[in-house]
C-alpha cells in the first residue's frame, strides 16, 4: 500500500503531511473506509455548492479525526461560474461581503466548519485578488446556505 511507505517517511523525517486525494463520489465509500482506518494529515476532496456529496460523510468524518481539508473544484471545475456567469449577484450578496460569484462559492466552501483551505485555482492575477476576497468578513452558517444556496441553482 501506498499508504505504508509515505508513513514510513514521515516517520523517517522525509516528508511532513500524509494525506488523500480524490474527486469523483463514486470513490467516496474508499475514501471513508482509508480515512478511519488511517492517521491523515490531510484530505482533499471536491466540494461545491453544486456537489454537495463530500458534506455528508467525508467533511464530517475529517473534522472529528482532526484531518485538514483542502477543497478543491470549489467552482465545480469551473461549470458553476459559466452557469452563473452573466446573472445579477444577489442583494444579499453584499451582506455577507462578496462582490463576485466566485467570491459567493469560496465563501460557500469555506463556511463549512471541516474546511481549511480551497484551492480554486487560476491562472489569471485579477482572479487571484478577486478570489483572496471570499476570505474577508463573516461566514453565513449552514442555516443561511440551506436558504440561499438552493435559489442560486434552481
Amino acid at each position: 500500500m501506498q499508504l505504508a511507505s509515505v508513513r514510513r517517511l514521515k516517520d523517517a523525517g522525509r516528508v511532513r503531511y500524509v494525506g488523500i486525494t480524490h474527486y469523483t463520489a463514486s470513490s467516496y465509500a474508499e475514501v471513508e473506509a482509508v480515512l478511519r482506518a488511517e492517521k491523515l494529515d490531510f484530505l482533499q476532496i471536491n466540494y461545491a455548492l453544486d456537489d454537495r456529496a463530500a458534506a455528508e460523510r467525508l467533511l464530517p468524518l475529517a473534522q472529528a479525526r482532526g484531518v485538514a481539508v483542502l477543497v478543491n473544484q470549489p467552482f465545480g471545475g469551473g461549470g458553476l461560474l459559466r452557469r452563473l456567469a452573466g446573472k445579477p449577484l444577489p442583494g444579499w450578496a453584499a451582506d455577507i461581503g462578496c462582490a463576485s460569484w466566485a467570491q459567493v462559492l469560496l465563501k460557500f466552501v469555506l463556511s463549512h466548519p471541516a474546511v481549511t483551505c480551497a484551492i480554486p485555482g487560476t491562472g489569471r492575477p485579477a482572479h487571484m485578488l478577486d478570489n483572496l476576497a471570499a476570505g474577508r468578513g463573516a461566514l453565513p452558517d449552514a442555516s443561511f446556505w440551506r436558504l440561499h444556496g438552493a435559489l442560486l441553482l434552481g
